[in-house]
């Protein structure tokens, strides 16, 4: 086929289906969806709950943990070193499918009946990070989130082979930054888009600057203040007239630096220069990649999410990972060398090939709708068949989706070809990682069918609220490691920890007054939203596809318009 249009059942809106998908959707053999390709990031998203962390017991040895799973939920829960251990048979938790029954149905019961993971942890690869979700391959970490091979790394998401640095998001082959945003760097702070940088400070578009402050659009330059340049001497002075080591010159610094940028150019989107055939946001090292947001080193793909880092290659509508995926639809937290997975919730681990309908599904091989299950082939439901038995059985319940499908609560049909359904996410929507991109109250997420957690309120005395801090790094004193600050936006409770104050300490920067949940909501306020709207170039005036939406007060150059301002 060469084009179809189609109403999305969420939303209602037309999207396309054009000739590459159709070609795509047959090599997988699976049938075209019936969600727009937003509501589907959309579905994925609130089955991961990244960053909303709770404490209650391990089910099997008794022992206090840190879990994504709230403690009112009826689910069992073991922590990693229980989880991976062999204390349990994970054969002994299986159903026998019934015909009579909705495969999505006996789903949920399976759920119920399996242990979870604590944390969606590589856990034998961590050293001293025992508070990390989503991540692996990590020493001395703390609240990091959707990371791989750092050390000593704090309070950042997608990070990977960072080391000494925290407060950032999209970060990788890089060393002692704060406060950073698509950073690839050493000894950087409070940066948006920099590569290749040594020294910046407050600077954005920048690549192969050393000791730069308060800069956008330059490369290669040294020692420059608001695009200004400087001589050595000169500009070590006027760094120290900015009193970087107190709060309020930092605030002071910020909105300087903000306002300077406001008043240059933005490229239409912070993706690679370098991409080849590839259209999205905050796309690097790309190939053949459409419509993608934070995504590296891949090709062939398409709608595609939180690729951390490749190879990854033959993706339609895959949200999160990376290393050694390919062949992949609709799914969510899938890679390390797996092939051929089909509407997952989380499959990794080497060998992991021809999995459907799974939630966390690891080094499995020909699984349908298993859940929590490891090393495990012909299963269904975590029941172990002979090949040609699931193949016959596997084909059967193929046919019971597409006759009898599962219909939630709003009237959506959920056959053979769409993800999971919404209900059978272990979260509530404010939980997981959809709330961050597509914010909703109460009363909006109950109205569209889905739950909603009431947040549960501190129980901490803060010692020191913000207004009491420290103006200064140099007025702090260890003592604070033994307080409880209060957050000077939303009021919650939070620490300073002993490597963070070593960094803060190091780099003569001042303790923050907001808590890490709210340093993230900052910095993602600064990040731009997975969607492209029609803009025109404010220099040539021609038609282009951008991140910035008509309303944002921003000046948004085409490529080479952008280009040719900074050559």
């Amino acid at each position: 086929m060469s084009e179809e249009k189609r109403a999305c059942q969420n939303c209602k809106v037309s999207f396309g289906i054009d000739a590459q998908d159709f070609q795509f959707y047959e090599k997988m053999q699976v049938p075209p969806p019936t969600f727009c390709p937003a509501c589907r990031f959309q579905r994925r998203a609130m089955f991961r709950n990244e960053r909303t962390l709770y404490k209650r017991n391990c089910d099997l040895c008794g022992k206090g943990i840190v879990t994504v799973f709230a403690p009112e939920k009826p689910l069992k829960v073991y922590c990693s070193p229980c989880w991976w251990s062999d204390k349990w048979d994970d054969g002994g938790f299986y159903l026998d499918y019934d015909p009579k029954k909705n495969i999505f149905e006996q789903m949920r019961e399976l759920q119920k009946m399996t242990p979870n993971m604590a944390l969606i942890t590589d856990y034998s690869t961590l050293v001293n990070s025992d508070y990390v979700n989503h991540a692996g391959s990590l020493k001395n970490c703390y609240l990091i989130f959707n990371a791989d091979f750092d050390e000593n790394c704090h309070y950042s998401t997608f990070v990977v082979r960072v080391k000494d640095s925290m407060d950032c998001q999209m970060v990788v082959n890089s060393e002692l930054l704060y406060q950073s945003i698509n950073v690839i760097g050493y000894n950087c702070a409070f940066c948006h888009t920099a590569d290749h940088c040594q020294g910046v400070l407050f600077s954005r578009y920048v690549i192969g600057c050393n000791n730069c402050f308060g800069c956008v659009n330059l490369r290669n330059k040294n020692y420059h203040i608001f695009n200004q340049p400087y001589s050595k001497e000169e500009y070590q002075r006027k760094l120290k007239e900015f009193r970087l080591d107190t709060w309020s010159g930092l605030e002071r610094a910020r909105k300087m630096a903000d306002e300077f940028w406001m008043s240059h150019p933005y490229r239409f989107v912070e993706s690679s220069l370098q991409n080849i055939n590839s259209t999205g946001d905050y796309v690097f090292n790309a190939k053949n990649a459409l419509d993608c947001y934070q995504v590296n080193e891949v090709e062939d793909v398409r709608y595609c999410q939180f690729i951390t880092m490749g190879p990854a290659k033959d993706l339609y509508d895959l949200s999160e990972w990376g290393n050694g995926v390919e062949r992949v639809v609709d799914s969510i937290t899938v890679g390390e060398g797996v092939s051929n997975v089909k509407y997952c919730a989380g499959a990794w681990q080497n060998n992991t090939m021809n999995v459907e309908y799974g939630i966390v599904n690891m080094s499995c091989r020909n699984t349908f709708a298993c859940i929590n299950a490891k090393k495990k082939e012909y299963c269904i439901l975590n029941k172990q068949y002979a090949p040609e038995e699931y193949a016959k059985l596997r084909d059967e319940i193929i046919k019971s989706m597409n006759e009898r499908p599962y219909i939630d609560a709003k009237g959506r049909i959920w056959k053979y070809g769409d993800f999971l359904p919404y209900d059978l996410s272990p979260f509530s929507y404010n939980e997981t990682h959809a709330a961050q991109y597509w914010p909703l109250t109460k009363e909006q997420i109950e109205e569209r069918g889905w739950r909603w957690r009431e947040p549960t309120p501190g129980k901490y005395t803060i010692t020191m609220p913000a207004d009491k801090m420290p103006d200064n790094i140099h007025d702090v004193k260890d003592s604070i490691l033994d307080d409880i600050l209060g957050c000077g936006a939303c009021g919650k409770a939070f620490r300073i920890i002993r490597a963070e104050l070593d960094l803060l300490r190091h780099w003569e920067f001042p303790i923050p007054r907001l808590c890490p949940d709210c340093r993230h909501m900052e910095r993602m306020a600064r990040i731009n939203p997975p969607r492209l709207w029609d803009r025109k170039c404010a220099k040539c005036g021609i038609d282009i596809k951008t991140s910035y939406a008509p309303e944002c007060p921003e000046v948004v150059y085409c490529g080479s318009c952008y280009s040719n301002e900074i050559a």
